[in-house]
């Protein structure tokens, strides 16, 4: 019988267990195939790993974080944080990167001419054409996100409130706090679909920015 994954602290699995914010980084890599890869590869590669991989993979996975750095610390994700209470807060971030991948697929189209599902279908097509190169983690997922379309789940609304009830198992302690991030979310919907609206159009820019300075 395989091993189930070891529980985790609600700041491991937000820093380095993938949270489900997939499509904004895969999205934000669109203009290159092993760059879109390389966008996912950040949230699986360690720093001490990154000699293992393409220059373009390397810029991809560097760029990966610093879009982390950018968005924990963006006025509008702070401000879409006090909606949540203080012992709910620090869960707050797990939610929302949830939440804005479901925004970005819901809303698709504001952002890209290319439908949603053939922009999948493109990047499993590239995940597929490197999978020597997943790490442990992502050869353990990458079949059922291709299998069961992941990135296009997220359009429906319900995929939210099930990623983190999922999510929620995987927490050492304290996964009820995130379940109950549910109800803020309920409450503030449309607050934190607005802010969505303004920060992500800046994520775009900054990304643009940081690609031109290379």
């Amino acid at each position: 019988m395989k091993a189930r994954p070891a529980p985790c602290t609600a700041q491991q699995l937000a820093g380095t267990l993938a949270v489900m914010n997939y499509l904004a980084h895969i999205y934000l890599a669109q203009h290159d195939d092993e760059a879109m890869v390389g966008a996912l590869l950040g949230d699986f590669v360690g720093s001490d790993k990154l000699d293992h991989y393409s220059a373009t993979l390397q810029a991809e996975i560097r760029l990966h974080r610093k879009i982390d750095r950018y968005t924990d610390s963006h006025p509008a994700v702070l401000a879409a944080r006090q909606y949540f209470p203080d012992g709910r807060r620090r869960y707050a971030g797990i939610l929302l990167d949830v939440y804005y991948d479901h925004l970005l697929a819901r809303y698709w189209s504001r952002y890209s001419d290319t439908p949603l599902d053939q922009f999948n279908q493109r990047f499993y097509a590239a995940l597929q054409a490197r999978q020597d190169q997943w790490p442990e983690r992502l050869a353990e997922i990458a079949p059922h996100m291709m299998a069961h379309d992941w990135l296009g789940a997220y359009r429906q609304r319900e995929s939210v409130d099930q990623a983190i009830r999922r999510i929620a198992t995987r927490l050492s302690r304290n996964g009820d706090r995130l379940v109950d991030c549910l109800s803020d979310l309920q409450s503030h919907e449309a607050a934190l679909a607005q802010g969505f609206d303004v920060f992500f159009p800046e994520l775009i820019s900054y990304v643009q920015a940081e690609r031109r300075g290379r």
